[in-house]
């Protein structure tokens, strides 16, 4: 490794600046769809926070209706299964990011 390039490398493999677990987002087709994962998501899992729904308008789309929503679950832990999440969110025609 040259003294240019820093070794973020620790005892465990490299360093993630973001912690050891950054967040799940699931995308949903719909505002409904993400309503209703979100609330099987907090009746699920012990969550640490709330997950947050966020309106991502697709590029170049100005109607409402051409948008995706996204489900954002924090997970610092680690604890959450991303089989079951990305199951979850087929459920309702979305996938896991």
């Amino acid at each position: 490794m040259s003294a240019e390039t820093p070794d973020h490398r620790g005892p465990d493999g490299p360093h993630d600046p973001d912690g050891p677990h950054g967040p799940h987002v699931l995308v949903l087709p719909d505002r409904d769809a993400a309503e209703e994962v979100a609330e099987l998501l907090t009746s699920r899992f012990a969550l640490s926070a709330e997950p947050r729904l966020v309106r991502d308008a697709l590029a170049g789309e100005d109607d409402a209706e051409d948008a995706q929503w996204l489900v954002v679950v924090e997970d610092p832990a680690g604890a959450l299964d991303t089989a079951e999440l990305d199951s979850l969110a087929e459920e309702f025609e979305g996938w896991l990011e």
